[in-house]
């Protein structure tokens, strides 16, 4: 209660209007999601119509690998992944000889006109199995030979890049079907890495979903996506859009409003068909955008308030958490880290 006063106390003082309030989004702890007490419910209360979506993109990334680590050869890769992220970057020397080793492969990749040079390509990044090779060739400490030579053999290993490949590809994959193990105890290599790794993978994954994400956030997000086709042939589908506006947003529109929304969105996909600039829209900030720019928006008001409305859903902080990781690794390899200057200096 006492977060939720200050909350509308800090709103006051900005002379902020609180019945307006349409989207709230903050993290996962439980007095601010709590379903009964949590910040995200005494603000519903007073406001119906602040529908709250807990950092969707985040959160569906931490469902996801959950899921798949319920699946034992993940679970084991995730493992043995840390282990080598650890020999890895146990000191700072070897971080920084991680990123020498790939811009010296960069460069004589470049030379020689095996790759190409631009933005988003071949980047530095980084280059493990050339440092595990010094950590075992030049290493005093008997243990870390030990640690970089297993973790060097499973780096190598045919399941390593299997499972790191699959990763890749199934965390963008929300959808499979379950397949039965076979009844005999006879397991090809096919059957273990497309039955019991791949599709088990994705069959936890759906489960979780299922579990994670309650219904309303689910459909206010599928409703609201369809104001933007994923298609630049495509139109908005106009009957997914009037039952959002009539469940989700009654009280912004009144019943002469949400008749007259049916007709711009009718006359804004036929001009959308024959408009160029209206084709390439791809997000709902930039139909917002377009629409003010172009004057259009006062042919197509009741669109851009749509558009207004859901853009108040916070549904991702996905930057803010990169910028949090991006942040810890930043202050452990500082502190972790004593340069000669700075030895000297102290000494």
């Amino acid at each position: 209660m006492n977060l939720k006063t200050n909350l509308w106390n800090k709103l006051l003082q900005y002379e902020f209007d609180t019945s307006k309030i349409h989207g709230q989004g903050y993290d996962g702890a439980s007095n601010m999601r709590g379903e009964w007490n949590g910040l995200q419910a005494l603000v519903i209360k007073e406001c119906p119509y602040a529908y709250y979506v807990h950092c969707f993109v985040h959160r569906l990334q931490l469902a996801l690998l959950a899921a798949s680590r319920e699946v034992i050869p993940i679970h084991q890769f995730f493992n043995k992944l840390s282990c080598i992220i650890n020999v890895i970057c146990a000191s700072s020397k070897r971080h920084d000889e991680l990123q020498k080793f790939k811009a010296l492969e960069i460069k004589h990749l470049l030379e020689l006109g095996e790759i190409k040079s631009g933005k988003g390509e071949n980047q530095v990044g980084t280059l493990t199995r050339a440092v595990l090779e010094g950590i075992i060739d030049d290493s005093s400490s008997y243990s870390q030979r030990g640690d970089a030579t297993e973790a060097y053999n499973y780096l190598m290993s045919f399941e390593f890049v299997f499972i790191l490949n699959l990763m890749k590809e199934v965390m963008g994959k929300t959808c499979g079907r379950y397949r039965s193990r076979q009844k005999d105890n006879h397991v090809t290599f096919e059957h273990l890495y497309r039955v019991d790794i791949f599709i088990c993978a994705l069959d936890k994954q759906l489960h979780e979903l299922a579990n994670r994400f309650d219904n309303k956030a689910t459909e206010l997000l599928t409703l609201s996506s369809d104001l933007v086709p994923r298609k630049d042939s495509e139109v908005i589908n106009i009957d997914q859009i009037c039952p959002l506006v009539e469940k989700y947003y009654r009280a912004d529109f009144d019943e002469q409003e949400m008749i007259r929304l049916r007709y711009q969105l009718e006359l804004f996909n036929i001009e959308k068909i024959n408009n160029q600039q209206l084709c390439g829209i791809s997000i709902i900030s930039e139909l917002c955008r377009i629409l003010v720019e172009s004057k259009k928006c006062e042919a197509y008001g009741l669109i851009e308030r749509l558009a207004r409305l859901i853009l108040t859903l916070l549904v991702s902080i996905a930057t803010t958490e990169r910028a949090f990781s991006a942040m810890k690794i930043c202050k452990n390899r500082l502190r972790n880290k004593m340069s000669d200057d700075f030895l000297a200096s102290n000494l």
